[in-house]
């Protein structure tokens, strides 16, 4: 008997110390995986560097943004040469032109010399450091590749070659890019992004209307870029998700994907209340209202706005007190802006603004509202009114939650459907002003970090002269360390 009592002694201390086991390396893989999935799966919350710590930048996973790189002069000026579809009119000019003004404009002011292959336009002034080859777009509205590269291949080879050549997204085909070693291209849209959209698209698709082919198709692209994408050197992503889906998706190497966020010009875009003021009288708006919501960009179905449309259309019928209390101010042009006014005075299309206007359009409001269904890029309405100081409310696409509304503090996101739309909004409404505010100033608090001209620019510089280095044999630029005293250049 006291033999079998030994025994189970024994057998129950060899299952205590199993679990002790268990339990520790189950802790263990929970430290861990919770540490992997916040990089991985949430890779807008930035890796810190720690003091005097050295990175390899080619290598590093998260945005080249949340560093601080040297102001002064860099130690070398490099000759850019850049592929773009179109060159802006500062004012009206989509997500990728705006990139294309804003960073080679600053790159030319940085003392760099560029060199601008883009279709003919009216829209060109003079910039010292900027210089232009202009070509006739193809009967699609692309660039001609063979007149593009006949341009290129001229300069390239008068007299002083160039360091590094930027493309944004497919302006220079990858048939022509595949022998540029020294070449990055900014990618402001992929295929494997625009699934998402499509499926929003197709489950509000209204059932009178024929099923699309464009999932399919859709694939089939995917396929297409994970095969092509290769012929490109250097991969830029303009969001935390799509270099994630670049290495991923797309079976990139890590040493050729770099995240550089969309900045926008916070000398423009930045808290002005007086500004505020001069808007207010400019478009008749009152003092009156509790609260002011802000929408701005092209009135365009896939922008989302038949489904804000909806929403606000149903919570007016619902309650008076809301309607009554609420401005709505909608900036921008588009099929839409003639459906708005179907809701009252307490709605007002604005129409399209400059920059400025935008800039004082975004003190008025209290939050920022982008309903889109393009998961696409990375939207710089965010950005602007983020650096404006305004918290957001926006659609929960990976772009925008992944790199933009991180967390609560910064603002609401919702699922493209009706239904969220309007509890996001009553929330809004609920939560008042004085919550905005607060919101506001995390807002802007992430955009100084994040998403000004200058973290963009000073990123795009940093990863050309790595790649121009190394075209050299010398790479000290692709190598960081941080240090409280000061950054200089290496």
């Amino acid at each position: 008997m006291g033999k079998d009592e030994s025994s189970s002694y024994v057998s129950l201390r060899r299952i205590c110390y199993t679990l002790v086991f268990l339990s520790s390396v189950c802790s263990f893989l929970l430290l861990y995986w919770s540490s992997y999935f916040s990089i991985t799966c949430f890779p807008g919350l930035e890796i810190p560097v720690e003091e005097n710590q050295e990175l390899n930048l080619v290598t590093f996973p998260s945005s080249w943004n949340s560093l601080d790189f040297p102001t002064e002069a860099p130690p070398r000026f490099l000759k850019i040469g850049v592929f773009v579809k179109k060159w802006p009119d500062e004012d009206h000019a989509g997500g990728l032109e705006r990139h294309a003004s804003t960073l080679h404009r600053a790159l030319a002011k940085r003392g760099h010399e560029l060199h601008v292959f883009t279709s003919s336009s009216t829209n060109i002034t003079l910039t010292r450091n900027l210089h232009f080859h202009l070509s006739n777009p193809t009967a699609a509205g692309y660039l001609d590749q063979s007149t593009i590269w006949k341009q290129f291949q001229a300069e390239n080879s008068s007299g002083r070659p160039f360091d590094v050549v930027h493309t944004e997204s497919v302006g220079l085909m990858h048939t022509r890019s595949r022998n540029l070693t020294n070449l990055a291209v900014s990618w402001h849209g992929i295929a494997y992004e625009s699934i998402h959209s499509d499926i929003i698209q197709e489950t509000l698709r209204d059932s009178e209307v024929a099923q699309s082919n464009i999932l399919k198709e859709r694939i089939i692209k995917v396929v297409e870029e994970i095969r092509f994408f290769p012929r490109y050197a250097h991969h830029v992503a303009t969001s935390d998700h799509v270099g994630d889906v670049l290495k991923r998706i797309y079976m990139l190497p890590e040493e050729r994907v770099h995240i550089i966020l969309n900045g926008v010009d916070e000398e423009i875009f930045k808290p002005k209340a007086f500004k505020g003021g001069d808007f207010k009288l400019e478009f008749g708006i009152s003092e009156s209202k509790s609260l002011i919501l802000g929408l701005a960009g092209r009135l365009v179905k896939d922008k989302g706005h038949p489904l804000i449309f909806e929403a606000l259309k149903q919570i007016f019928n619902e309650s008076r007190r809301f309607q009554e209390s609420v401005l709505i101010l909608v900036a921008g042009d588009g099929p839409w802006g003639a459906r708005y006014k179907e809701l009252g005075p307490n709605l007002r299309v604005l129409g399209l603004l400059n920059q400025a206007q935008l800039a004082r359009f975004y003190n008025v409001i209290d939050i920022f509202i982008n309903p889109t269904l393009r998961a696409q890029g990375l939207d710089h309405t965010l950005l602007e009114a983020m650096l404006v100081g305004k918290p957001l409310m926006a659609t929960n696409l990976a772009s925008i939650t992944g790199s933009v509304v991180v967390s609560p503090e910064i603002g609401y996101t919702f699922s493209p459907r009706v239904d969220a739309l309007k509890k996001a909004l009553y929330e809004v409404w609920k939560d008042g002003r004085v919550t905005l505010q607060h919101k506001g100033q995390f807002a802007r608090a992430r955009a100084l970090k994040l998403f000004t001209a200058t973290k963009m620019t000073a990123a795009y510089e940093r990863l050309f002269l790595c790649i121009a280095g190394n075209k050299n044999g010398t790479n000290g630029n692709c190598n960081y360390k941080n240090n409280s005293t000061g950054r200089s250049w290496p």
